[in-house]
């Protein structure tokens, strides 16, 4: 492996880094602490990431690189890429430059650090793949329900009964596998066709991120639409569910009906189309739009859990993962396809339209947007360091994938990961 060093302050130009090497720096405007190059990624790669989580007791920042087929692993203390973990990723189904890849049949994609273990898991085509985080190596494949050879996508973990869910979106229909992580086998997977008309229904237009709610025993989903809202909705899927099957006898499920007796919800997000998702404090919870629809505003919808019901809609989406840290009582949102406008540019950023991406953070008691700093080309994930307030969001170069406003992405034109400090 190279060895990696932090670029000087002298390389940017719009972002203003306050020093160079892995100490505070002092403050400037945007916060940015630092960037760190990550292995084989240069002027022009069009570098394909996806998820971060950090684990704060081992001091390591994780996140999914298709380029170099590894989950990467940057040491929050000296802000250093120090490894990339491989076993049998599937990366770009173009190649390792990820030139027009279909994110669909490429991995690895999710990535969830499992609390009270030692063990990563990571989303990829077909499977889930199980990291040991001692010894940075693959320790376990487990096959999921899919034929199409499509990835397993964003998941998230039970810890009441050591449950992990992850969603499949591309499949026909998108289904979810819920996995047993004591014996680390599948206990049930969940077809999402519109409500009570089982697997032969209407699917669902796709999942997205989902979260666990220990007050309510519940999984909270991002269904992209269903036929009552094609535009994207949150299902609560009560644990209780899919514990109807075992590591023994696995079962297959549809989405019921809600009634007030099987606990199930459903709460319509209108025109969203839904990406990340997290708890806040008390019954909040935010959500992420992405909207596909040109000229519409760009929003971040924060509801109440139980009852569906919207709190504050802010013009501040346009992104994909979005965190919750307890310790500055914050979201933090990677709003990639944010533009000038606040407005969508529809499917994809374009010259006309170009994204200007930002990191959004917004204050979880009054639901008001605190700030918007510039990031760079297609940074759509992020992760929060409690311990050191740094904030952690893997990005392209400049010249990949385009539709980048250049004033934006060419202040950090290489591609690595951004780190920003409060």
């Amino acid at each position: 492996m190279n060895r990696h060093w932090i670029v000087c302050a002298a390389s940017i130009v719009a972002l203003t880094l306050a020093g160079c090497g892995g100490g505070n720096g002092g403050n400037n405007s945007t916060g940015l602490k630092a960037l760190i190059s990550v292995d084989n990624i240069t002027a022009g790669s069009n570098f394909s990431f996806d998820i971060s989580g950090v684990d704060s007791a081992r001091g390591r920042m994780y996140f999914t690189d298709r380029n170099n087929k590894s989950v990467d692993v940057i040491d929050i203390g000296s802000n250093r890429q120090i490894a990339q973990i491989t076993g049998g990723f599937a990366g770009c189904n173009t190649g390792p430059t990820c030139a027009g890849a279909n994110n669909d049949k490429s991995g690895p994609d999710g990535l969830n650090i499992i609390p009270g273990t030692t063990l990563i898991y990571v989303g990829d085509v077909n499977s889930v793949k199980i990291i040991d985080a001692t010894t940075d190596t693959v320790v376990n494949t487990i096959a999921i329900g899919g034929t199409s050879g499509l990835r397993a996508d964003e998941g998230c973990y039970d810890p009441d009964h050591k449950i992990f869910m992850i969603n499949s979106p591309g499949e026909s229909p998108p289904f979810a596998t819920f996995i047993d992580t004591t014996s680390q086998k599948i206990i049930a997977t969940l077809l999402f066709t519109d409500p009570g008309t089982g697997a032969a229904g209407p699917a669902s237009a796709g999942l997205e991120a989902c979260v666990y709610d220990h007050a309510t025993a519940s999984f909270l989903n991002n269904n992209d639409g269903s036929t009552a809202n094609p535009n994207g909705e949150v299902d609560v899927i009560p644990a209780s569910f899919v514990l109807t099957g075992t590591p023994a006898a696995p079962v297959v499920l549809t989405l019921p009906v809600p009634t007030a007796a099987n606990g199930f919800k459903i709460f319509p997000l209108g025109n969203c189309d839904p990406t990340g998702l997290d708890l806040g404090p008390g019954t909040d919870m935010a959500v992420s739009c992405r909207q596909g629809t040109a000229g519409v505003p760009l929003t971040v919808q924060i509801l109440d859990r139980v009852s569906g019901a919207v709190r504050a809609s802010l013009n501040a989406g346009g992104g994909d993962q979005i965190t919750y840290d307890p310790a500055s009582n914050r979201y933090y949102l990677a709003a990639s396809r944010w533009t000038s406008s606040g407005k969508s540019s529809g499917p994809a950023c374009t010259a006309a339209s170009p994204c200007t991406p930002v990191l959004v953070t917004i204050d979880a008691s009054t639901r008001t947007v605190v700030s918007m700093r510039p990031t760079g080309n297609n940074a759509h994930s992020v992760a929060v360091d409690p311990v050191t307030r740094q904030i952690y969001m893997p990005y392209s170069s400049a010249a990949a994938p385009s539709g980048c406003d250049p004033t934006t992405c060419n202040a950090v034109p290489n591609g690595g990961v951004l780190v920003f400090e409060e």
